[in-house]
């Protein structure tokens, strides 16, 4: 992979998270993301809102097909950008472990 695609895919990556941890968590302005949640799940899609892995392969679908030309790079685009956004989530959001002292 050249770098300007690297960086493309980076920045995808970035983008799916920050949009999946929006969708998922927070409340955005004037509570209007919270109101859309709560709509979600009125109309029954309260399970898709509330699991950070669901959303993530949802939000990274589009990201996919606009990444990728072919069928096959579209779904490794899609499962990689998904992935990325969990790890992200997962693993960077953690708070920072202090060393144990005897």
């Amino acid at each position: 992979m050249e770098q300007r695609n690297t960086l493309w895919f980076v920045l995808g990556v970035l983008a799916v998270w920050r949009m999946t941890h929006l969708l998922h968590l927070e409340h955005g302005p004037w509570g209007v993301i919270a109101r859309m949640r709560a709509a979600a799940e009125r109309l029954g899609f309260g399970d898709l809102v509330h699991c950070f892995f669901c959303l993530s392969l949802w939000i990274a679908l589009p990201v996919a097909w606009w990444f990728a030309s072919s069928w096959p790079g579209r779904l490794i685009a899609w499962l990689a950008l998904s992935a990325g956004a969990i790890l992200i989530e997962v693993r960077g959001l953690r708070p920072p472990s202090w060393p144990q002292q005897d």
